[in-house]
């Protein structure tokens, strides 16, 4: 190929496809796991032509992130605060767990792409209408962080889930050595921690049990926070 070739690169080649083949890598590992080289090796080209077309890991990283975020819809705007974001966080986390790594990648950047601006508005504006005020944006962070974290940690425990029978079995050991323990920690043990440590399906239940558990919780919380500051919704906010 001559040096004053225009396409020196792979031909055939568009960023679109490279976005594609870093979104199949991030569903097969983690969006953490995967390096240039990686990306490159499946698409059979040389590392130079990803950041010819995309540019470096950062950037790949958010347009995954950007494909994710794509996916979630945004739940009926006549709903009650509390019940759009339960839809809103239900849909979002197992969207997000599909997607490797992209849960830590929003925790660490934050609301910083695009593809967040609608969910940001929509939320914000459910938020002020339902009477936060000043305290609307440590609301929407507490909902957002507290599930993205649940989620974050679920996708690191994956990483390392080969190891679950080896660990179940240590750990269910240690409880049983735990001559003081109480009846209530040793069944935290068997039926919490213990699921959590097989793996498989039994971890994947208690991770959207509890996955929801949180987003209940912190949505609950929020809500008596309100009801405690005297805060009274506005007539009609929540019937749009």
């Amino acid at each position: 190929m001559a040096a004053t070739d225009p396409a020196p690169f792979h031909v055939g080649l568009t960023p679109e496809r490279v976005v594609d083949a870093a979104v199949e890598l991030t569903r097969e590992t983690h969006l953490m796991s995967w390096s240039i080289r990686d990306l490159a090796a499946r698409l059979g080209i040389a590392a130079s032509g990803i950041y010819h077309h995309v540019g470096g890991k950062d950037l790949l990283c958010r347009a995954v992130v950007e494909r994710m975020l794509e996916r979630i819809a945004l739940p009926d705007p006549r709903l009650p605060w509390q019940e759009w974001f339960r839809v809103l966080l239900y849909s979002a986390g197992p969207t997000a767990s599909e997607y490797p790594g992209t849960a830590k990648w929003m925790l660490m950047h934050g609301p910083t792409l695009p593809a967040v601006l609608p969910v940001l508005e929509a939320g914000m504006s459910r938020l002020g209408d339902a009477g936060f005020g000043e305290r609307a944006a440590f609301a929407y962070a507490a909902l957002l962080n507290n599930a993205m974290l649940s989620v974050s940690m679920g996708d690191d425990r994956l990483q390392h889930e080969e190891d679950g029978p080896r660990d179940h079995a240590t750990m269910m050991a240690e409880f049983r050595q735990m001559a003081t323990a109480s009846d209530h920690v040793r069944a935290m043990g068997q039926e919490f921690i213990g699921r959590f440590a097989q793996g498989g399906q039994a971890a994947a239940r208690m991770r959207w049990e509890y996955y929801r558990f949180v987003v209940d919780t912190t949505i609950a919380g929020l809500d008596a926070t309100l009801s405690a500051s005297g805060a009274v919704t506005r007539p009609g906010a929540d019937r749009r």
